[in-house]
C-alpha cells in the first residue's frame, strides 16, 4: 500500500496481491492491478420538478460543487451528514448516477476512466442486493461465474469462492440463505471480492449493523486494502475503533469538501484552526459537529413556539459553516499538497475528457449467463416452497370440488350450457392465477440494476432467463389442476393436448400484461385494481355476448383487446366440436326439451357466431400469440430503459426547504 508521502504511481505494474488462482487471467479492457483515482473539479447537478394543481416548477440544484481530491490503494472513507453528500460522491465517483449533469474528470492511474468502468469495479450498494431465497454460497458461486472469464477452471473457481467465503467467516454459513441484515452485507461483499477488481466501493458498509459485525467488514476491508486494493466506501459516524483504520479521510456536507487528506492528520488540523477537541470525545463525532456548526444547540432547545425562526438560523448558520470551512480548506496547506499531486495529473489528459460511461461489457457469453440465471431462478422458484405447496394444494382442492359439482354432465340437449358454464369458469380462473406474475420483474428491481451495470449479463439473457426459469414453471403447476379437472369430467378426450395448449396460451398472454406492466421503474404506481378492472370488464363483455347474444353497440370492438375472449373462444371450439347432445332413437327425450333442442356442438357453436373452420379456431391463438409477443417487447424496452442507475430522488421535505430558500 502506499505510505501518505510517497508520490502519486501513473504506471502500476500487474501482480497478485491476494495470492489467489486466476489473477493473471483477463478479459480486454480490465484495469490495472493496483489503482490510483483522482478527481478533478467535479460537479453535479440535479433537476427537480414539482407538481402542484395549477403549476409546475422546476428547481436545478448542484449537489456537488468543484470537488477535487485523490484516492490510493489503502481504506478510503468519505464521511458526512445525512444531507445525501457523501453517498453522492461516492456514487459519482463509481460511475453509478446518471451521468447527465456531471461536470469535471476522473482519472484512473492518470488516464480517463474506462468506458466499462462499471464493470471492472466493485460495488456494495447500501441496500444489499442478494437474493435471500438462494444460498449464501449459491450468491457467490452466481458472481464467480458470469465476473469471471471461461478461461479460468472450475477448480480454480471454486479456489477463490472457498477463500472468499474463508476471509468474510461465511465458511461455517455458506449454506444459510442471507435472511439477516448482517449476512446480506457480508454476502454482497463477498460478491465483489470473488471478482477481484483492484477498485471497490462501498455505500455506507455499516449501516444497521451492530458493533461487532462493523468492526469485523472493517477488518476485511482492511486486510484488502493491505494487499493492493482501493477501497471506497461512504460511512456516517464511525466509533474510535473504526475510524483510527482510515488511511484517507473525506469530509463533505451541503455539496462541499471541508477536508480531504490522511485520517491521521484530521484531528491536527482541526485543531489548530483553533477548535477545541476534549481528548474523551470521538474524533468522528467531532468532525461530524463541526461540518454541521453545532445544530444541536438549536434543534434542542424547549421554544416550540419558535419553530419558523429555528428553520432559519439553521440554514443560515448551515450556508456560514459551509463557506467558512470550505475556504479554511481551499487555503490549506493540505490542500496546495494535494493540487501538486492533481495538477501534473490533469494537464496530461487536458486533450481528451473522460467519455459517458455507457458500454457494458460482460466476462461470458449469453448461453453461458443464460444457463446461470435460468439456474438461479429456478431456485428462487423453489426458495418459496411453502408457498408452492400451498398453491398445489389449493390447485387440487380447487380441481376436485369442480369436478365432483360438474360430474352429473350428460351429453344430452341440457348439457350444452352447462358446458358453456364451465369453460367459462376455467377462463376467469386462469385470469385470476395470472395476477400473481405482476411481480416477476418487480421483486428484484434493484438488484437488476446492480449486477446489469456490473457486468454480470445483458439484458436478453435476463429477459429471457426469468422467463424459462421463473415464469414457466409458475405457469406448469396450475395445469395439475387441468389434469385432475379433465378426467373428472367427461370432456372432449380427442382435444386434451389441444385444451393445455389454449389454456397455456391464455395463461401467459395474461401474464404477459401484468409482466409489462410491473417492469418498469413506476410499475409501483400502477394499481393492482387497474388490472383487474381490465380482466373482469373484458369477462363481462365476454358472457355478454355469448350468454345473451347481445352486445352494446358501438363496442363490439373491444373484443380484439380481449384476452379472455380469445382464449373464451377457443376453449367453446375444442369443446364442442364434434361433440353429440342428442341421444340416438330417444325420441321421447328429445320432444321433453320445451323451446329449442340442440344436439351436435356445431350447432352450438354456429348460434354464437363461432367460425367452425380450422382457421376459426387456430386465430384465436394467432392473436394471443401476437399480443403475448407486443407485450414482452413492451417489458423488454422498459427492462432497457432501466440499465441506467436511476437518477437519486429528492424527499419532499428537502424540495419543500429549497422553495422556502428561494
Amino acid at each position: 500500500m502506499s505510505s501518505k508521502g510517497d508520490p502519486v504511481k501513473i504506471t502500476m505494474i500487474e501482480r497478485n496481491p491476494n495470492n489467489l488462482p486466476g489473477k493473471g487471467t483477463s478479459y480486454p479492457k480490465t484495469l490495472p492491478g493496483e489503482v490510483v483515482l483522482s478527481f478533478h473539479n467535479i460537479s453535479y447537478q440535479e433537476t427537480v420538478s414539482g407538481e402542484f394543481p395549477f403549476c409546475k416548477k422546476t428547481l436545478v440544484i448542484e449537489r456537488l460543487s468543484n470537488i477535487s481530491g485523490i484516492m490510493k490503494p489503502g481504506l478510503n472513507a468519505i464521511m458526512g451528514p445525512q444531507d445525501r453528500s457523501r453517498s453522492l460522491l461516492l456514487d459519482v465517483l463509481a460511475a453509478r448516477n446518471d451521468p447527465h449533469g456531471f461536470s469535471g474528470d476522473i482519472l484512473i492511474n492518470g488516464k480517463p476512466r474506462p468506458t466499462n468502468f462499471k464493470c471492472n469495479s466493485g460495488y456494495v450498494p447500501q441496500n444489499d442486493t442478494v437474493m435471500s431465497t438462494v444460498t449464501v454460497r449459491e450468491n457467490v458461486e452466481f458472481s464467480a461465474a458470469l465476473r469471471l472469464p471461461l478461461s479460468i477452471t472450475r477448480d480454480e473457481k471454486r479456489r477463490r469462492i472457498n477463500d472468499v467465503l474463508k476471509l468474510l467467516h461465511l465458511d461455517e454459513e455458506s449454506n444459510v440463505k442471507p435472511r439477516s441484515k448482517e449476512l446480506r452485507k457480508r454476502t454482497s461483499i463477498a460478491m465483489e471480492l470473488v471478482a477481484e477488481h483492484p477498485i471497490l466501493f462501498l455505500d455506507d458498509p455499516t449501516t444497521a449493523l451492530d458493533l461487532r459485525t462493523t468492526i469485523d467488514v472493517i477488518s476485511v476491508l482492511r486486510r484488502m486494502s493491505m494487499r493492493g486494493r482501493t477501497i471506497i466506501f461512504s460511512i456516517k459516524q464511525p466509533p474510535y475503533s473504526i475510524f483510527k483504520c482510515f488511511d484517507s479521510l473525506t469530509l463533505v456536507a451541503s455539496g462541499k469538501v471541508m477536508f480531504h487528506g490522511p485520517a491521521q492528520e484530521a484531528l491536527e488540523y482541526f485543531t489548530s484552526a483553533g477548535y477545541n477537541y476534549d481528548p474523551h470525545n470521538n474524533p468522528a463525532d467531532f468532525f461530524l459537529d463541526i461540518i454541521t456548526g453545532g445544530f444541536s444547540a438549536i434543534l434542542d432547545t424547549e421554544e416550540d413556539d419558535h419553530e419558523a425562526d429555528k428553520y432559519k438560523e439553521l440554514c443560515e448558520r448551515t450556508y456560514q459553516v459551509t463557506k467558512k470551512l470550505t475556504n479554511m480548506f481551499a487555503q490549506s496547506s493540505l490542500y496546495n499538497k494535494m493540487r501538486s499531486e492533481l495538477d501534473p495529473l490533469l494537464g496530461e489528459q487536458k486533450a481528451g475528457r473522460s467519455p459517458a460511461l455507457e458500454e457494458i461489457t460482460c466476462a461470458t457469453p449469453f448461453w453461458h449467463q443464460l444457463w446461470w440465471i435460468i439456474s438461479r431462478s429456478f431456485k428462487n422458484f423453489l426458495g418459496f416452497s411453502w408457498v408452492t405447496m400451498i398453491q398445489a394444494i389449493v390447485e387440487v382442492m380447487v380441481a376436485i370440488f369442480v369436478g365432483t359439482t360438474f360430474n352429473f354432465l350428460q351429453n344430452n340437449c341440457y348439457e350444452a350450457q352447462r358446458r358453456l358454464n364451465l369453460i367459462f369458469l376455467l377462463t376467469v380462473n386462469e385470469c385470476i392465477i395470472s395476477m400473481s406474475a405482476r411481480d416477476l420483474f418487480m421483486t428484484d428491481r434493484n438488484c437488476f440494476v446492480h449486477e446489469h451495470s456490473s457486468g454480470y449479463y445483458r439484458v436478453p439473457s435476463y429477459f429471457f432467463g426469468k422467463l424459462l426459469g421463473d415464469l414457466v414453471p409458475r405457469r406448469l403447476l396450475p395445469l395439475l389442476f387441468y389434469y385432475i379437472h379433465f378426467y373428472t369430467i367427461q370432456y372432449n378426450a380427442n382435444g386434451f393436448f389441444t385444451m393445455l395448449f389454449t389454456i397455456m396460451m391464455l395463461a401467459y398472454s395474461s401474464n404477459s400484461l401484468l409482466i409489462s406492466l410491473g417492469a418498469g421503474k413506476n410499475a409501483v404506481a400502477v394499481p393492482r385494481l387497474l388490472v383487474t378492472f381490465y380482466f373482469v370488464s373484458m369477462l363481462f363483455f365476454s358472457g355478454l355476448e355469448i350468454y345473451s347474444g347481445i352486445l352494446l353497440p358501438g363496442i363490439s370492438s373491444i373484443q380484439y383487446f380481449s384476452i379472455p375472449h380469445y382464449g373464451f373462444t377457443a376453449l367453446l371450439q375444442n369443446e364442442f366440436f364434434g361433440k353429440r347432445f342428442c341421444p340416438e332413437h330417444n325420441r321421447t327425450e328429445i320432444s321433453s326439451c320445451q323451446r329449442y333442442v340442440i344436439c351436435t356442438g356445431e350447432e352450438f357453436l354456429m348460434i354464437q357466431g363461432i367460425d367452425l373452420s380450422p382457421w376459426g379456431f387456430w386465430q384465436n391463438h394467432v392473436a394471443l400469440a401476437c399480443i403475448m409477443i407486443i407485450l414482452l417487447s413492451i417489458t423488454y424496452i422498459q427492462l432497457l430503459k432501466q440499465k441506467k442507475v436511476e437518477v437519486l430522488r429528492i424527499d419532499w421535505r428537502m424540495f419543500q426547504q429549497l422553495l422556502k430558500e428561494k
